[in-house]
C-alpha cells in the first residue's frame, strides 16, 4: 500500500507520538451500531483514505462506485492522503468522518483499547458476517485482546527482489550467509571505495529495510507472552544486530551514510532498484506495481527474503501486515458506514479489482485464489507468502509500535555508527525503555 511519500516512516512516527496521548481517547465504549440514519435511507457518507498515488485515488474511487451501484442511496465522499494522526485528531475533536482507514496494524491495539474506533462485534453480528473467510493472520491483526475494532482491506507480503541482469545467473539467496555472500560479490565500488551499485544495503535507513521486515527471517518475538520488551531475551535481534552491523562495517559506514544520501524517492523512478543500483532488496508486493510504471525496461524476480542459518525450514515466510478500516467514535452516519465497509473487505469482485489496481494482497480466502486476478507472475511469490504458515506480523499494542519506533532508532542513531560497547547492556536498557512506555499507556 504505497504512494509518493514513505508511508510505513510516516505511520511509524505518528503512531508513537499517538501513544503519548492514547488516554485522551479513552471512552465511546457499548453498541453504537444503531446511531446515525439507517442504511436504508438516503445520505452522505465521509471516508479518509490515505492513498494519494494518480493510480491509487483512481482504484478507491471505482471501489466506492461499484458500493454506490450497488447501494444507491448512499453518496460516498472521499478524502486522500490522511495519516493516523490527523484520524486520530478528528476523532479527538470530536469531528471524524464516518470511516476510516489506515495502512499500517500499528495502531490498531490503541484504537480498539481506547474505543476511538468502534466495537464492530456488534455490527458483525447483526451482519451475519463469517470472519472465516479471512485467513487467521489477518483476523488476529484486525483486534486487540478480543475487541475488533477493524476489518482488513488489502493486506502487504514483504519478500526478496532482485535484478536479473546484476545477478547473472545467481540464484536468489535463502539463507542470510548466502544473502552476504552474494551481496559482497554483486557490490561495485569506485576507487575510493564509494558504492556504486550496492548488493544488498543493510541500513535501517534504507526504505523498507525497517527492522520488522527484516528481522521476522530471525525468527524475532517482538514481545514476551506476558506483553513485555523482549530485545535482550531473544537471540534473534542480536543475531540480526550482529550481522546488519558486519555487512555495514564491510560497506564501511561512511560509505554508507553517502550512499543513502544519494537515494531518490523510494516511489519514483529515481529509486535505486528501478535504476539499476541495488541488485537486491527486500520490499513490499505494491512494488511490482510501481516497477511495471515507472521501470518497465527492469528485469526482475522476487523470492521470499532470506532466513537466518538454521532456520532454513522457515523459508518462504515473510512480514505480513495490512491496510485497516473501521467506524470511528462518533461517526454520524454509522450503519451506512458499516454498509460501505462491509462491501470493500468482503466483496470478492471488489477485492480483486482493488487488488489488480493497486498491486496489493487481496484478503479473504476466496479473492486469493480468484482466477481474475491480473497481477504479474513475480506476485505470486508475495500471494505465496502472505498464505505461509511462517509468515508473522508485529503485536499490536496500547501504544501502537512505539516499541518498533524506539528500536530503530536505537539501530539508526547508535547501532549502525558504532556507537554502542556493550550490546546485552544496550539491549536490556532498551527493554526498560518500552516497559516503562507500555505502562504508562496501560499495557
Amino acid at each position: 500500500m504505497r504512494t509518493t511519500t514513505p508511508r510505513r516512516v510516516a505511520a511509524a512516527l505518528a503512531a508513537a507520538a499517538l501513544g503519548l496521548t492514547a488516554a485522551c481517547t479513552a471512552g465511546g465504549s457499548g453498541d453504537q451500531s444503531t446511531s446515525g440514519p439507517k442504511a436504508g435511507e438516503a445520505q452522505t457518507i465521509e471516508v479518509w483514505h490515505g492513498w494519494s498515488a494518480a493510480h491509487e485515488v483512481k482504484a478507491f474511487e471505482s471501489a466506492a462506485a461499484g458500493f454506490h451501484k450497488a447501494h444507491p442511496n448512499i453518496t460516498v465522499k472521499l478524502v486522500k492522503d490522511q495519516t493516523d494522526e490527523r484520524i486520530s485528531n478528528a476523532i479527538r475533536g470530536g469531528s471524524p468522518p464516518d470511516v476510516v482507514s489506515s495502512f499500517t496494524t500499528d495502531s490498531v491495539g490503541q484504537w480498539c483499547q481506547s474505543g476511538a474506533w468502534q466495537d464492530l462485534a456488534p455490527y458483525i453480528a447483526k451482519s451475519g458476517l463469517d470472519l472465516n473467510q479471512f485467513p487467521k493472520a489477518v483476523q488476529e491483526y484486525t483486534q486487540y485482546k478480543g475487541r475488533r475494532c477493524a476489518m482488513p482491506l488489502l493486506a502487504d507480503a514483504y519478500g526478496l527482489y532482485y535484478n536479473k541482469a546484476l545477478m547473472k545467473g545467481q540464484q536468489p539467496p535463502k539463507t542470510i550467509t548466502q544473502l552476504t555472500d552474494l551481496a559482497k560479490k554483486l557490490t561495485v565500488r569506485d576507487p575510493d571505495g564509494t558504492i556504486k551499485v550496492a548488493g544488498f544495503m543493510p541500513s535501517v535507513q534504507y526504505y523498507e529495510h525497517m527492522p520488522q521486515h527484516v528481522t521476522t527471517q530471525f525468527g524475532v518475538k517482538w514481545l514476551t507472552p506476558d506483553g513485555h520488551a523482549g530485545f535482550s531475551k531473544d537471540p534473534g535481534f542480536k543475531a540480526y544486530l550482529q550481522w546488519t552491523k558486519s555487512l555495514i562495517d564491510w560497506y564501511g559506514y561512511d560509505n554508507v551514510k553517502r550512499f543513502l544520501r544519494s537515494l531518490g524517492q523510494e516511489f519514483e523512478a529515481s529509486n535505486p532498484f528501478h535504476k539499476g543500483k541495488v541488485a537486491m532488496a527486500i520490499d513490499g508486493e505494491w512494488r511490482t506495481k510501481f516497477l511495471q510504471e515507472e521501470a518497465p525496461k527492469v528485469d526482475y524476480g522476487t523470492a521470499p527474503a532470506p532466513v537466518a542459518d538454521g532456520q532454513e525450514a522457515h523459508y518462504g515466510g515473510g512480514y505480513v501486515t495490512g491496510t485497516v478500516i473501521g467506524v470511528p467514535r462518533g461517526s454520524k452516519h454509522a450503519q451506512a458506514a458499516w454498509e460501505f465497509i462491509k462491501y470493500l473487505t468482503t466483496d470478492t469482485g471488489s477485492l480483486v479489482t482493488f487488488a489488480n489496481a493497486l498491486g496489493n494482497v487481496p484478503t479473504t480466502i476466496a479473492s486469493l485464489s480468484s482466477p481474475n486476478l491480473t497481477l504479474p507472475p513475480q506476485f505470486k511469490t508475495f500471494l505465496d507468502i502472505f498464505k505461509n504458515p511462517n509468515s508473522s506480523t508485529s503485536p499490536p499494542t496500547p501504544n501502537g509500535n512505539d516499541y518498533m519506533v524506539k528500536f530503530q532508532q536505537f539501530v539508526q542513531d547508535e547501532w549502525e555508527p558504532g556507537k554502542v560497547k556493550d550490546l546485552d547492556a544496550a539491549l536490556t536498557g532498551l527493554d526498560r525503555k518500552v516497559d516503562d512506555a507500555l505502562k504508562l499507556a496501560g499495557g
